[in-house]
């Protein structure tokens, strides 16, 4: 069997050195951290290079492995910019399990803080920060301490957690985000960890996954709204019918009406609040690309505690949900090795969206 051809890593490969000039001050910060054990003093790497490293690796997609950020490590323009030694295999390695995350979350939270959101436009009279929910499984080669594995078909298990990010779409910028189980049961399931943390004053856009009565009541319960898409199989009782504008109609909207859900039985929850029904007509699908999942029928249902927003600006909205999608995809990029490092999930949701997309960065 042939081995692997060694891949070389130039100074063509390596993009987004002039961004990390900025960030380097606040980066400082973590010099000191996890050096306790280290008492012959001689140390090479601090959690300010490797954060520095990582985020370079974002923005090189050469950079497919941690060898490769290893022998990016030994470039002169690596050196000089961004004021990184050479670092050895080993210690990338260790760096997760000595490097404490806790400081970095600080840092992140402080660039969270300096992004604003747009106020002006048509979103502006929600009056509340629109704010996506999703959650991402993400793959790890070992099996990861403190979370389960999740049983596949076959009699095979995937090691893997779940991210359940809360994304302020109009700021661009993660305002929580929290890990569990990739299994999405009991208080790892993702209808369960949301409700655990709903917050006050924000409009929740979310999909068909988060379609529970119960987290419904408790968003409204604290004051916030939702906007939420549901299965294509709901039991309606329609109770007014609003007349649609021309706008309305030329985004899709079928239909907008005031609604009773689920079945009248003591046993069963239903929402205690009224809900409003919105249909826009969309291209019918099947499944992507063959694989098992629900079909469209070519209308979308979405269902809001919203009333006195326009059916063409809920629309809208749920459109905007598709933006946590592509918010999650350069962490993601960097799975298959970022995983093989036992604590990585303790790093992971503090780098990338933060740091790369503050004002201090860019």
């Amino acid at each position: 069997m042939a081995g692997r051809t060694k891949r070389e890593i130039c100074d063509q490969d390596v993009q987004g050195l002039k961004c990390l000039r900025k960030i380097r001050p606040l980066l400082s910060r973590l010099r000191n951290v996890g050096v306790e054990r280290d008492r012959a003093g001689n140390r090479r790497l601090f959690m300010d290079q490797y954060c520095a490293l990582i985020l370079m690796s974002l923005f090189s997609p050469a950079i497919q492995s941690l060898r490769d950020l290893q022998r990016a490590s030994t470039l002169d323009k690596v050196r000089k910019r961004p004021g990184v030694t050479r670092a050895s295999l080993g210690s990338l390695s260790e760096s997760l399990a000595i490097f404490d995350p806790a400081p970095l979350k600080e840092i992140a939270a402080e660039l969270g803080h300096t992004i604003s959101s747009k106020t002006t436009g048509r979103f502006a009279a929600g009056g509340q920060p629109i704010t996506a929910v999703d959650g991402t499984v993400i793959e790890t080669v070992k099996r990861v301490a403190e979370l389960a594995w999740t049983p596949l078909a076959g009699g095979k298990r995937l090691s893997a957690y779940r991210l359940h990010a809360h994304f302020e779409v109009l700021s661009g910028k993660a305002v929580r985000i929290d890990a569990t189980s990739a299994n999405p049961k009991g208080d790892a399931d993702e209808r369960a960890v949301l409700e655990r943390t709903v917050e006050s004053d924000r409009c929740y856009v979310i999909d068909r996954g988060y379609a529970k009565f119960g987290l419904w009541n408790t968003i409204n319960a604290k004051g916030s709204s939702y906007v939420c898409r549901v299965r294509d199989k709901l039991t309606v009782t329609i109770t007014q019918a609003n007349e649609l504008t021309d706008l309305d109609r030329a985004v899709g909207v079928i239909s907008d009406e005031i609604v009773e859900l689920g079945w009248k039985s003591r046993s069963r929850t239903r929402p205690d609040h009224p809900t409003r029904l919105i249909q826009v007509a969309v291209k019918p699908h099947e499944s992507y690309r063959g694989m098992k999942g629900p079909r469209c029928d070519g209308v979308l249902r979405i269902v809001t505690n919203r009333l006195d927003l326009s059916a063409e600006l809920i629309a809208e909205m749920d459109r905007l949900r598709w933006l946590i999608v592509a918010w999650s995809l350069p962490p993601l990029r960097r799975q298959r090795w970022w995983s093989e490092l036992q604590s990585g999930q303790a790093l992971l949701p503090f780098l990338p969206p933060p740091l790369l997309w503050s004002p201090t960065f860019c």
